[in-house]
């Protein structure tokens, strides 16, 4: 019987190996050793999970994609050596900065331009 492989070309976490040969199954990894190339593939990583949680429709399937971002970006911040006063500091700016989500506003439209989004830096608007 020909077993066919599935391709999957990402970073995994820790014990994905295990659990596959452990059912018996053959997998293929390898150790990246390439600062920059890890640091690339948490970020592809993080994309990933910020995706499945946009897309969960329950409190409990909120929270496991939540935490499995979260694992996600305290891998990339420890990886690029961010303390966590570091990272305190950057959200209490950022708060400062650009505000919270309280007053629940969804903005339609503004005229002049002056305001930029993540989108319209992206010339996705």
């Amino acid at each position: 019987m020909l077993v066919k492989k599935i391709f999957y070309n990402k970073l995994v976490r820790d014990g994905i190996q295990e659990k596959i040969e452990s059912k018996g199954e053959a997998c293929e990894v390898r150790v990246i050793e390439d600062a920059d190339e890890l640091q690339q593939e948490l970020l592809e990583k993080v994309i990933e999970e910020a995706s499945a949680l946009s897309r969960v429709n329950s409190r409990n399937e909120f929270l496991e994609e939540y935490a499995d971002l979260m694992v996600a970006l305290d891998a990339l911040t420890a990886l690029m050596e961010f303390s966590e006063a570091d990272i305190r500091t950057a959200l209490t700016e950022n708060v400062a900065k650009k505000g919270l989500y309280k007053k629940k506003h969804f903005l339609h439209w503004s005229e002049g331009g002056t305001y930029k989004s993540n989108e319209t830096l992206q010339g996705l608007q």
